[in-house]
C-alpha cells in the first residue's frame, strides 16, 4: 500500500469522527444525492444511453471514488465532459465498444496513480483545458437543440457544421408546447437559487415542468410533448453483470479513446480536487485520487455503466452543505441506490426538453467564457492553444483537439524557451557579472581581456535539440579559426541527446582543425552526462574547468605550449 503511495483519505477521516461530524455528512450526503439525481439522467441520456445507465454509473462511481478516493470530499459520478467522446464511441463501436474504452480507461488511470504521475497532470497547460471544455459545451448545447425546439428530426448529422446546418432549416417545424417546457426549465433553475439553496433549481425544473407536461397531455388534450418514458424502457433492476466482448484489435482502435477519456478523467479529477482543497483547507493525495478512479472505471463498465471522474458542481455541493469526510459521498451513492430502486419508474414522465433545458444550463455554466475572454487578452500563443483546442474540439473530436492542443502547446513552449536562451560570442573582451558561480565576482562586474587566438561562447539557458542546431550555426558560420574556443556552461541546466550529439561533432571538428575545445562552469548534472557519454574522455578531464578564470588559464598555457 504504502509502496503505491495508495492511502484513500476515509481511513485517516475516521479517526475521532464524532456524531456532530457524522449528522453533518449525512445531510450533505441528502443532498448532494438529490442534485446528483437530475444529472446523472441527462447525462446519461445526452450520452446516447438509457437513464438507468446513468444512475448506476452514480451509484457505483461515486461510492468508489468516496471509498478508495485522495480526497475527503470528492464526489465521482458521470459528467458533461465525456457526453461527446462517449457519443462518439457508441456510434461508432456501440455499447460494447464503450464498455472496453472505459475499462481500458481505468487500467490507464489505475498506472497513472501507481507510477506517481499524479502531480504530472496537473501541468497540462490552462489554454487547452479551457479549450476543450468551452468546446465540449458548445457541443453539447448542439446536441439539445432539437429536444429544446421540439423539432422532432432523427438521423441528424454527426459533424457539427452540417448539424447546424439541418438544425437551422428547421427552425420553421418549432414546436411551442416543447420550447415552452424547456424554457420555462431554464427560467426554473435559474431563479431557483435566488428563493433557496437548499434545494437544487434543476431538480425543481424537473418536478414542476413534469407535472405542467402532465397536465397539458391529460386535460389539454396537447401532443407532441416527448418524455423520457416515449423514448426508453425505464427499469428499476439491478442490471446482470456484462463480460465485454474483448479483442485484439477492438482494443486497438479503442486504445486512443481509451487514452482520452483517461487523460480527460485525471484531469477533471484532480482539478476538482484542487479546488475542494482551496475551500476546505486540505491536501488531496494525488496518485491516490487516480487509482481510486481507476478503479471505478474498471468495475463500472461491467455493469454497464459510463466513464467516472469526479464532478466539480456536485462536489462543491458537497463542501457546501456542510461535508468534509467521504461518508457524505457514500451517502450520496446511498441515496441515488434509493431512488433507483423505489423511485425510478417516476422517471418515465420526465420531458425530454427539460432535461434539455438542464443540459443547456449546465453548458452555459461549463463554458466559462468569462475565462475565455480573459485568456484572449493574454499572450498570442496562449490564444493559438486556446482556439485550436476549442475548434478542433467541435469540429472534429475530443481526441484530436487534446493530442494536437498538447503537441501545439510543446512546440509553442520550446520556441519560447529557444527565443529566451541566448548564445553570447566574446573575442577580445568578456563581461561577467555577479551571476557568475565561481565566488570570485560576488557583488561586482568585471571585464576579462581574452588572450590573442581565445573566442568565449556561453549558452544561457537549456542545451537541448533546439539551442544545440542553433549554436552549431553560429559556430560553422565564424570564419575566423581561433586556437581555444571556451564554451561557458554555467547557466546550462541539462542537455539533451541531440545537444551531447552535436558537442561530440563540435569537439571532433575543432580537434582536426587544430582547435582546442574547453568547458566552463560545467554543473555537476551536466558533467555526469557528459561523462555518461564519453564526451569528458573525448575532451580531456584538463579542459573542462569550474569557472571561467580557469578555463582562460588552461587557455593561455595551451596556446603557449602549442607555440614553442
Amino acid at each position: 500500500m504504502q509502496r503505491l503511495n495508495f492511502r484513500p483519505m476515509l481511513i485517516d477521516s475516521l479517526k475521532g469522527y464524532t456524531r456532530q461530524g457524522l449528522t453533518r455528512d449525512l445531510l450533505a450526503g441528502l443532498i448532494v444525492g438529490i442534485v446528483a439525481l437530475p444529472m446523472a439522467i441527462a447525462f446519461a441520456i445526452a450520452s446516447g444511453v438509457s437513464p438507468e445507465v446513468g444512475l448506476i454509473t452514480a451509484v457505483l462511481g461515486g461510492l468508489i471514488v468516496s471509498a478508495l478516493g485522495g480526497s475527503s470530499v470528492q464526489i465521482g459520478g458521470p459528467t458533461g465532459a465525456f457526453i461527446i467522446i462517449v457519443l462518439g464511441i457508441i456510434g461508432e463501436y456501440g455499447q460494447g465498444g464503450l464498455l472496453i474504452a472505459t475499462l481500458m480507461a481505468g487500467i490507464l488511470l489505475l498506472l497513472m496513480g501507481a507510477l506517481k504521475l499524479g502531480s504530472l497532470i496537473k501541468f497540462i497547460p490552462y489554454p487547452i483545458i479551457l479549450g476543450f471544455t468551452a468546446g465540449i459545451a458548445v457541443t453539447i448545447f448542439t446536441t439539445q437543440v432539437n429536444d429544446l425546439l421540439g423539432l422532432g428530426l432523427t438521423g441528424l448529422p454527426k459533424e457539427f457544421v452540417p448539424k447546424w446546418g439541418v438544425l437551422l432549416s428547421s427552425l420553421g417545424s418549432v414546436h411551442l408546447p416543447t420550447l415552452a417546457i424547456g424554457l420555462g426549465s431554464i427560467l426554473l433553475i435559474q431563479l431557483t437559487p435566488r428563493v433557496t439553496k437548499v434545494v437544487p433549481g434543476s431538480l425543481v425544473a424537473i418536478i414542476v415542468m413534469t407535472i405542467v407536461c402532465y397536465l397539458l397531455k391529460e386535460y389539454a388534450g396537447v401532443t407532441g410533448l416527448d418524455t423520457i418514458g416515449d423514448r426508453y424502457t425505464i427499469s428499476s433492476r439491478i442490471p446482470d453483470l456484462v463480460v465485454p466482448e474483448l479483442s485484439w484489435a477492438t482494443m486497438q482502435h479503442l486504445i486512443g479513446p481509451a487514452f482520452t477519456i483517461a487523460l480527460l478523467g485525471a484531469i477533471e479529477s484532480l482539478l476538482s480536487a484542487s479546488v475542494a482543497d482551496g475551500v476546505i483547507g486540505e491536501r488531496h493525495r494525488s496518485n491516490t485520487e487516480l487509482m481510486a478512479q481507476g478503479v471505478a472505471n474498471i468495475i463500472v463498465p461491467f455493469f454497464g455503466g459510463i466513464p467516472v471522474t469526479g464532478a466539480i458542481a456536485r462536489t462543491m455541493t458537497n463542501i457546501n452543505n456542510g461535508a468534509r469526510t467521504p461518508i457524505a459521498g457514500i451517502t450520496h451513492a446511498l441515496v441515488l441506490l434509493l431512488i433507483f430502486l423505489f423511485l425510478m419508474p417516476l422517471m418515465a414522465y420526465i420531458p425530454m426538453a427539460c432535461l434539455s433545458g438542464v443540459l443547456v444550463v449546465i453548458s452555459y455554466n461549463m463554458s466559462g467564457w468569462r475565462s475565455v475572454r480573459a485568456s484572449l487578452r493574454g499572450p498570442k500563443s496562449d490564444i493559438a492553444v486556446l482556439a485550436v483546442t476549442f475548434f478542433l474540439t467541435v469540429l472534429f473530436d475530443l481526441t484530436i483537439a487534446i493530442e494536437l492542443g498538447l503537441l501545439l502547446s510543446m512546440l509553442l513552449f520550446m520556441r519560447r524557451i529557444i527565443e529566451s536562451t541566448r548564445i553570447v560570442v566574446s573575442r577580445d573582451k568578456l563581461h561577467v557579472h555577479s551571476s557568475e558561480d565561481d565566488g570570485q565576482l560576488a557583488g561586482r562586474e568585471e571585464a576579462l581581456d581574452l588572450p590573442k587566438g581565445v573566442e568565449v561562447y556561453e549558452i544561457e539557458g537549456p542545451f537541448f535539440f533546439g539551442i544545440a542546431n542553433r549554436f552549431e550555426e553560429i559556430v560553422l558560420a565564424t570564419k575566423a579559426r581561433p586556437k581555444v574556443r571556451i564554451l561557458r556552461m554555467r547557466q546550462v541546466p541539462f542537455m539533451d541527446s541531440t545537444a551531447v550529439r552535436n558537442l561530440r561533432i563540435l569537439i571532433e571538428t575543432s580537434q582536426a582543425e587544430g582547435i582546442q575545445l574547453v568547458l566552463s562552469g560545467v554543473r555537476p548534472s551536466v558533467h555526469e552526462t557528459l561523462r555518461a557519454t564519453g564526451i569528458a574522455d573525448l575532451i580531456g578531464d584538463t579542459y573542462i574547468c569550474p569557472n571561467i578564470h580557469e578555463a582562460l588559464t588552461t587557455a593561455s598555457q595551451y596556446i603557449a605550449q602549442i607555440s614553442e
